[in-house]
């Protein structure tokens, strides 16, 4: 069987609506039995030795045809995901039931097709080497092909983040500010031990002082629980002369954390922003964080092999990354979780 080129998209006559569409899912209806192809589906039938040409070239002539634009990544993903038993069509034209979604491809159910209404999943290709919009993120899985055509699925979501943890910081507390910390000398023991602010200095800490990061302190001295010689405009300064306008942006999600019932610390260890603690009865039965999150601007773009190191590192120490996408302008936080996929 022969199909023909119609601007970007491969007409079949012929038996075609039952032969591809009604069994297998491949394209869309026509009037009568004709169907229409993308050309990722006409590649793949012809890959399969399904389709015999299309305007007469061969799978060879046409893959070489039809190159640019991504168009050999969204190939191997197309034909990588019908091996796994999945149907798909393309999520880029004028036939698509939802014009707005930013995806290459609508994933459906194992066992559905495109006449059910059920969608999987919505799906972006990018290859190794592009930069990924944040805000062509979530609520679609991203499959991004290497350099060795191996396809890695990521799972992205905007998400919020809650916790547990609902502890009255003390007030009256004073601290000095040295270098790049708060030092508080005699803190309350619950201001370590419930609400898992600082770090007690030295062992055991006979001399009950407590080191604050500079955004816990920050934080502390805004909802007036701390007092610090040159108050909070001090703080922000010196957390600025340390790390830039950045500072701003990991303190505004920190607080908002704190907001929420969460207590973030520090994710150094972990190559992040922040760890998170969902649910804080006593630091001395601390459990495992939940999440490592890392604070990007809003129109942050990620590369690949960044996103896939973070997530990888996540994942092996049995936690969830999650990017805090800061607006500039608006102060608005958007919570962007990424997990590996295995379809």
């Amino acid at each position: 069987m022969n199909g023909r080129l119609r601007d970007d998209e491969v007409v079949v006559g012929g038996d075609a609506r039952q032969r591809y569409y009604d069994s297998r899912g491949y394209g869309r209806p026509l009037d009568g039995n004709e169907i229409a192809l993308s050309r990722v589906e006409a590649a793949h039938l012809l890959l399969r030795g399904d389709l015999d040409s299309v305007a007469e070239m061969n799978f060879h002539e046409f893959l070489q045809e039809a190159t640019g634009d991504g168009f050999a990544a969204r190939f191997l993903v197309y034909a990588d995901l019908r091996e796994r038993g999945f149907y798909l069509s393309p999520d880029r034209s004028e036939w698509v039931t939802d014009p707005l979604a930013d995806s290459d491809f609508v994933v459906y159910p194992r066992g559905s097709g495109p006449w059910d209404d059920e969608v999987l999943y919505r799906l972006r290709v990018a290859s190794e080497r592009e930069t990924i919009p944040a805000s062509r993120l979530g609520d679609v899985v991203l499959a991004i092909v290497d350099e060795e055509s191996e396809i890695t699925y990521f799972e992205t979501d905007r998400t919020e983040i809650s916790g547990t943890t609902n502890h009255d910081a003390p007030t009256n507390i004073s601290g000095s500010l040295l270098a790049d910390r708060v030092l508080v000398w005699d803190a309350p023991d619950e201001l370590h031990r419930e609400s898992f602010y600082g770090q007690p200095m030295g062992g055991r800490n006979p001399a009950g002082v407590l080191q604050l990061s500079l955004v816990e302190a920050a934080h502390l001295v805004a909802e007036g629980n701390l007092s610090v010689s040159g108050g909070y405009d001090e703080i922000v300064t010196r957390g600025r002369d340390v790390e830039g306008e950045r500072f701003d942006r990991r303190l505004y999600v920190y607080r908002k954390l704190r907001e929420q019932n969460v207590v973030p610390k520090t994710g150094f260890k972990f190559g992040a922003d922040f760890r998170t603690y969902a649910d804080v009865e006593s630091v001395d039965e601390l459990g495992h964080s939940e999440f490592l999150i890392r604070v990007v601007r809003g129109g942050h773009a990620f590369s690949p092999r960044d996103l896939a190191l973070d997530v990888r590192l996540a994942h092996g120490v049995r936690k969830k990354m999650i990017f805090a996408l800061v607006a500039e302008n608006e102060r608005i936080t958007d919570w962007l979780s990424v997990t590996r996929l295995t379809p």
